[in-house]
């Protein structure tokens, strides 16, 4: 998927989406040398845990192959017999390792990444079989890459052991005229002293490599400006249309309130920069509650509708800002607005002679 895209317009960091979306599709961050690594760490411990007893076990099981091979039978029975022993001994000496080897080794990939399903990985991709792309894939980047890695790799680990088997050489020859016992057991504490010297090494590639393999999990899944846009859009709507959608809300509503200005009892005004229209009926409504109220042109509107349906316009310019502050519409006045409020009611009152809806 993004090698299809023109790299050189990727020059944004990828979203949580296009991360996502990455994952889908089965690409993630992973290290084989990681792998690597685990599954040879795994394999020294093995050996550590296993190695000495295996070893023994191997050497009682075969000793009578080389020391009392006069003394085994050739009849079809005895041999049948004999390999069936044999295969039994060599299970039970090497299956706890290998089972320990294969744990490993799932291990090493559910470390670097949690098991995912991607139906795009098994379907078949005729283009992987095409000469050009088995080319581009050898001769690319990622082929040049690899094979550096691989012949440096070789030539670091190639390094270790000489120098770790080098100054015992003596000992290596020496070992040939010492008993089956003892030569498994030296080859088995060799072959930890190698991978040890070993591991050493492949841990530094190991971290090296997984670097590396992020940083270009991340390169290729930049974004173009042109696609963080259309992600912006089609995550949280396009400003234009979410605009207008906006301002036909806000239209309604404004309707909806000029509407509800000819039943307010009192508009209270600024008196002409706020307007707050309150409704009140006596005995239903605990308190005044606002069903208009506005600044500037839309205070100006709704001082007009309330004079043309001869609702009562009051100015008292701190009571107006201080509504228009606190209460939104639908909302009953705050208690602290209560006497105030109420003596801008009873004065209505007074001034039409009925008592208040």
């Amino acid at each position: 998927m993004a090698d299809d895209r023109d790299s050189s317009q990727q020059t944004e960091e990828p979203s949580q989406r296009r991360l996502d979306e990455a994952l889908a599709h089965g690409d993630i961050v992973k290290s084989h040398e990681v792998s690597t690594f685990i599954v040879l760490l795994g394999g020294t411990l093995c050996i550590a845990i296993f190695g000495q007893a295996a070893a023994e076990g191997f050497v009682r099981t075969f000793r009578v192959f080389l020391e009392q091979p006069e003394q085994l039978s050739v009849d079809s029975g005895a041999i049948i017999g004999l390999m069936r022993g044999t295969l039994f001994h060599m299970a039970m000496i090497f299956g706890p390792p290998l089972a320990f080897l294969v744990a490993t080794a799932f291990a090493a990939h559910v470390l670097q990444h949690r098991p995912i399903f991607t139906p795009d990985r098994i379907m078949p991709d005729f283009s992987r079989v095409s000469p050009q792309s088995g080319l581009k894939r050898l001769f690319g980047m990622d082929g040049v890459t690899n094979l550096g890695k691989g012949i440096l790799k070789i030539a670091i680990v190639g390094t270790v052991v000489w120098t770790t088997l080098w100054p015992m050489r003596g000992q290596l020859g020496a070992a040939l005229d010492e008993s089956p016992a003892m030569l498994a057991s030296d080859m088995v504490h060799l072959l930890m002293r190698i991978l040890i010297a070993a591991l050493s090494v492949l841990v530094v590639v190991a971290v090296l490599d997984y670097a590396l393999q992020r940083y270009r999990f991340l390169q290729r899944n930049r974004m173009s400006k042109q696609e963080v846009k259309e992600e912006f859009r089609q995550t949280e709507g396009d400003p234009a249309v979410k605009a207008r959608i906006r301002k036909i809300r806000m239209e309604k509503a404004r309707r909806r309130m000029m509407a509800a200005v000819p039943e307010a009892t009192v508009v209270i005004t600024n008196p002409t920069h706020y307007a707050v229209a309150l409704k009140y009926e006596q005995g239903k409504m605990a308190a005044p509650i606002c069903v208009a109220k506005g600044v500037d042109a839309l205070a100006l509107r709704i001082r007009a509708v309330a004079e043309e349906n001869k609702v009562p316009v009051v100015e008292n310019p701190p009571l107006a800002r201080a509504l228009y502050a606190t209460v939104e519409l639908d909302e009953v006045v705050p208690p602290e607005q209560y006497r105030a409020v109420a003596q801008v009611i009873g004065y209505v009152m007074r001034l039409t002679g009925a008592r208040p809806r």
